[in-house]
């Protein structure tokens, strides 16, 4: 017998007691599950969306709204960027102090080859999650096409705190529509091999930079 067999034997047989008529959505599911693992104040849920950003080996960077423009030069600077693809949507004052630097729009027709050649990419997001570190764009205002985050070695992602934040992944799947392409980040793009060795860059950005825009 193949393992082919052996598994649809065994569904065979837990599937013996229902009717051949009952459909999936004959029978309620019943989702009574902990929707979050404790309770939290806006701030905490911050301080552990920051926490586990930054155990993901992303570089979390807090500021208060005036300071977002600022702060993108320096993290453009401080990385040599000279080319930095915008999305549709990034409000214009993000960037209004990052001078010697090109914006590069983000167009259907940017090739993987020349988004490659592009420095670093600035977004916004479509929700954060606290509980497991992880930032959800789903391609709407601010976001982009999801190759402009995968492609470009340096992404920068800005999230407003508290509206963007939620605790648990129950709570973001809420908010999303899972008809548009959601793209779910847990720190840099990173792999192990058999031996542990950790590498990133592998299928996304080899640096992560997330501000959390609080106020």
């Amino acid at each position: 017998m193949s393992s082919r067999d052996t598994v649809l034997g065994r569904v065979r047989r837990a599937l013996a007691d229902v009717p051949r008529e009952e459909r999936p959505d004959d029978v309620p599911v019943v989702r009574d599950y902990l929707q979050v693992h404790g309770e939290r104040t806006p701030a905490r849920t911050a301080d552990l969306l920051a926490e586990n950003l930054a155990d993901y080996r992303a570089l979390v960077h807090r500021c208060s709204p005036g300071d977002v423009p600022g702060l993108i030069a320096r993290l453009l600077a401080d990385r040599g960027a000279r080319t930095v693809v915008v999305p549709e949507g990034l409000p214009a004052e993000w960037l209004a102090e990052a001078t010697g630097v090109e914006l590069v729009p983000d167009t259907p027709e940017s090739t993987p080859a020349e988004l490659d050649a592009k420095d670093s990419v600035v977004t916004g997001c479509a929700v954060a999650i606290a509980e497991t570190g992880t930032i959800v764009l789903d391609g709407g205002s601010a976001q982009g096409r999801r190759r402009i985050t995968l492609v470009p070695d340096h992404h920068i992602c800005v999230v407003r705190v508290p509206e963007q934040v939620v605790d648990s992944v129950p709570q973001g799947l809420e908010r999303l529509n899972p008809a548009r392409p959601l793209t779910w980040i847990s720190g840099p793009s990173a792999t192990s091999d058999i031996e542990l060795d950790r590498v990133e860059g592998v299928h996304g950005p080899r640096t992560l930079e997330v501000i959390l825009v609080e106020g």
